[in-house]
């Protein structure tokens, strides 16, 4: 088969977190948060629970707006995997299904996937170890391969910044090490990763770590 890496158009910019205050109600997260992300390259954010990796991630994707503070140099062009935890496994959809929706971003709601969207999604279904299991409902999957397709249907969205909540989770060391692999590949083909993670071997992996427990004023 082709290998097929994420086409990212343009080297994204480095991103820079300025200042960020962040809380919910009755607990602040962050306070002043500075930290600077370089592009094409793989960032681990590392911290206990409760140092806000999730809230970061989420605040890099757009979903969360900062109280005070700007992030500067992300462009919209964002895929963002949660950990599997969040994701129900009741929704009535095969894998192949799952790993598609990576593509409607590219497609929207009235285009059909194309021969290039397929392939895509097929190429991640075989890199992920998830091609004999493309036609079973999530509901029939493990927790690890429920994880791998989340992962999958991120990298097929071929975006300029890749978000990932703890993308190890769940899986046993060979899919551990393929992931990991697979980010290596695409920050050297462009993609600004960032991961946050509790797994060594991520961190061991990764051009920058960022220790939010670490990271002054927070």
């Amino acid at each position: 088969m082709k290998t097929i890496i994420n086409k990212v158009s343009a080297v994204t910019p480095r991103i820079d977190v300025a200042g960020v205050d962040y809380g919910y109600p009755r607990t602040a997260v962050f306070r002043g948060l500075t930290l600077s992300i370089p592009p094409g390259a793989v960032t681990a954010v590392v911290g206990s629970n409760g140092s806000g990796k999730s809230t970061l991630l989420g605040l890099l994707a757009g979903v969360l707006r900062p109280d005070r503070g700007d992030i500067r140099g992300t462009t919209g062009d964002v895929a963002f995997a949660v950990q599997r935890s969040e994701v129900t496994d009741t929704f009535p959809i095969t894998a192949a299904e799952a790993v598609m929706m990576g593509r409607w971003r590219r497609l929207g709601l009235l285009r059909r996937p194309s021969r290039d969207d397929r392939a895509v999604v097929d190429h991640w279904l075989v890199e992920m170890g998830l091609d004999g299991l493309r036609r079973r409902t999530l509901g029939e999957l493990s927790g690890g391969q429920r994880q791998r397709v989340l992962l999958a249907q991120a990298f097929a969205q071929d975006a300029g910044l890749l978000l990932l909540d703890e993308p190890t989770t769940g899986l046993d060391a060979a899919a551990s090490a393929s992931v990991i692999s697979h980010l290596r590949r695409l920050a050297d083909a462009g993609t600004t990763v960032v991961a946050a993670t509790h797994d060594a071997a991520v961190v061991d992996a990764a051009d920058q770590r960022i220790d939010l427990d670490r990271v002054p004023p927070h």
